[in-house]
């Protein structure tokens, strides 16, 4: 059943009260957030990335290390309205776009909210995959605008694991949470297609390897 008016504005209060409620109650642990904490003292903007399926918990992890104003590249999909609600509950903005439907769109707004000096967060194995197979839009950002990409992961001791193509992972109500934050990576402007390719495969390992540490750190398997 597709939502719409009223029934969307609702289910989008009730996501946003849930998953705040639920963040309320866990064990938070950081590591790794030395950096990002000091690019967000000194005021300067960056891309954050993260898994699709390791989203849920990303924007109050960004709030706990300090973060306020942030600009979210959400799916023009229909589920990307919902998402987009949620994320207005919490004062954060959405741009609609993707790097498959409306990427041009997408990337132009995400762009001009880089150029304005806006903080931007993306999922670069979204909307629909393939899971944990980094796409190059965000590489491209990173060069044209100068920021630095910095990833991110968590995972839960337990946790409900869904059957989705990202293996969206919901954590449980007051269990141990892990957030690893990784290394800025900076895109060089005149990097050619080799050295793009090069820091796109690096990039995609870092985000792996950071899924896996929080998943090793709480005791879960990872695959």
């Amino acid at each position: 059943m597709r939502l719409e008016g009223r029934s969307l504005r609702l289910a989008a209060r009730l996501a946003a009260y849930l998953i705040r409620g639920i963040s309320a109650t866990l064990r938070w642990e950081e590591f790794g957030d030395a950096q990002v904490r000091q690019l967000i003292v000194a005021g300067k903007p960056f891309i954050l990335a993260f898994w699709h399926g390791r989203g849920v918990m990303i924007t109050e992890a960004y709030r706990r290390v300090g973060g306020r104003d942030i600009d979210v590249l959400i799916s023009e999909h229909r589920d990307g309205e919902l998402i987009a609600m949620t994320l207005a509950y919490w004062g954060y903005s959405a741009i609609r776009g993707s790097t498959r439907r409306g990427a041009v769109k997408g990337g132009r707004g995400m762009l001009k909210a880089a150029l304005s000096g806006r903080t931007l967060a993306i999922t670069p194995d979204g909307p629909r995959g393939p899971r944990e197979v980094l796409q190059k839009g965000v590489i491209d950002l990173a060069r044209i605008s100068g920021l630095p990409i910095i990833p991110v992961s968590y995972s839960a001791r337990r946790a409900r694991r869904f059957s989705s193509w990202d293996g969206f992972l919901l954590p449980r109500l007051a269990t141990r949470l892990v957030v690893t934050w990784g290394e800025a990576l900076y895109i060089p402007r005149n990097a050619d297609d080799l050295l793009q390719t090069e820091l796109q495969k690096q990039l995609e390992t870092s985000m792996i390897d950071l899924r896996k540490q929080a998943d090793t750190l709480v005791g879960r398997e990872y695959d």
